[in-house]
């Protein structure tokens, strides 16, 4: 996934599947049925945080190596600590 468009539009997805659990458990849907959902729409927030990691890093990150200097290192740790906050979640 890359491109502003495309984060907003599937945010915009991500969006109407937290509108759709809430509908769910407002009718009191089947629990396996609610988490089932649940699960999706993580997924489908762990795939946005992996596009824009992988956009950072591809861009941010490399740009700021070639420059070296203590920026290259202030953002491989910016990084690093955003991969170890997604590792953990």
């Amino acid at each position: 996934m890359s491109g502003k468009d495309e984060y907003l539009e599937r945010l915009r997805r991500i969006e109407g599947q937290a509108r759709g659990l809430q509908r769910m458990v407002e009718d009191e849907k089947y629990c396996i049925d609610i988490l089932t959902q649940v699960s999706a729409m993580t997924k489908a927030l762990q795939a946005v945080a992996l596009g824009l990691l992988d956009d950072h890093i591809s861009h941010c990150v490399v740009d700021a190596a070639v420059a070296g200097g203590p920026e290259a290192a202030a953002k491989i740790k910016e990084a690093t600590d955003a991969i170890a906050r997604l590792v953990r979640s």
